[in-house]
């Protein structure tokens, strides 16, 4: 969500014909931070308090800095109120929306991280062009359009 200008702008001759070629989405979670469990603190537990990890804490640092961690904020609570899902499934149904996706890397430890994961599925065919543009809205990155080859565009919630 935060990481888009090579992907949507950069490769965007290789989704269009003659290459047609699929992608594939790693760290969908920016490694947690866009789980929202990082809000407000570093729990106790959790991979930033693993050691090795402090370029992940660094990181943090600078999303909170750069006002990112404000942005997971407003995108936790539109997950959570309107849409009714979590962070987690938000920023994966979101990729699942995007026609250039072909797949999305998961990286759960553990069965319940796995299962909430999947529920982006359910949570995607839901998400309206509406709830899309409020997720932009947030995020206020949007990269300009790919003015070459080709065309951009997020995709239909019927095609799930």
């Amino acid at each position: 969500m935060f990481h888009r200008e090579r992907f949507e702008q950069e490769y965007a001759p290789m989704y269009q014909p003659q290459y047609n070629m699929g992608t594939t989405i790693w760290s969908p979670l920016a490694s947690g931070l866009l789980t929202g469990k990082y809000n407000n603190t570093i729990p106790e537990g959790s991979r930033m308090t693993t050691p090795g990890m402090n370029w992940l804490v660094q990181r943090l640092h600078e999303w909170r800095s750069e006002g990112k961690i404000e942005k997971v904020r407003r995108l936790t609570a539109l997950a959570e109120g309107k849409l009714e899902c979590t962070m987690t499934q938000l920023a994966i149904a979101w990729c699942l929306l995007n026609p250039k996706v072909t797949t999305v890397l998961l990286g759960a430890t553990k069965p319940s991280q796995l299962e909430e994961n999947l529920g982006a599925i359910a949570v995607a065919r839901r998400m309206t062009a509406e709830d899309l543009a409020e997720i932009e809205e947030v995020l206020a990155n949007k990269p300009a359009p790919y003015s070459g080859y080709g065309g951009t565009g997020m995709r239909s919630m019927s095609s799930l």
